[in-house]
């Protein structure tokens, strides 16, 4: 299974470069509530939260809008299914489903592009 994974023993500096970089390849524009990637406080420091690919967020579509893809292991969603109510967004236990008002749910599907972004190189795309 391919999953975007924080890298061990490295800190986040909460530069957001990882959020913008999310938000714009799925929105066109910068805003850190559509990034499906989200860096939190911890302690005296930040910590990225990343989509760990559990599945919840299928679990309870009823529109059957989320699959996961046999060969990357990855849950996609199917713009075409998905009718927007949220419940997906409700479900995810790391918080990084995102629903923009007007528009379909988006999720993390471990394309990398915060991987590239992050200019502390503390993300990575790794087959668990």
């Amino acid at each position: 299974m391919k999953k975007l994974v924080v890298k061990k023993g490295t800190e986040c500096m909460a530069c957001l470069e990882c959020v913008q970089a999310c938000s714009k390849a799925f929105y066109k524009e910068f805003h850190p509530d559509y990034s499906c990637i989200q860096i939190v406080a911890k302690g005296a420091g930040a910590k990225p939260m990343t989509c760990i690919q559990c599945g919840k967020c299928a679990k309870v579509c009823e529109h059957e809008a989320i699959t996961q893809n046999p060969k990357t292991g990855v849950y996609m969603i199917n713009k075409k299914l998905c009718v927007s109510c949220g419940k997906c967004v409700e479900v995810c236990p790391m918080k990084v489903m995102v629903l923009k008002e007007g528009s379909t749910a988006s999720k993390c599907i471990a394309c990398g592009i915060c991987v590239k972004a992050c200019p502390m190189d503390i993300l990575e795309i790794v087959e668990k």
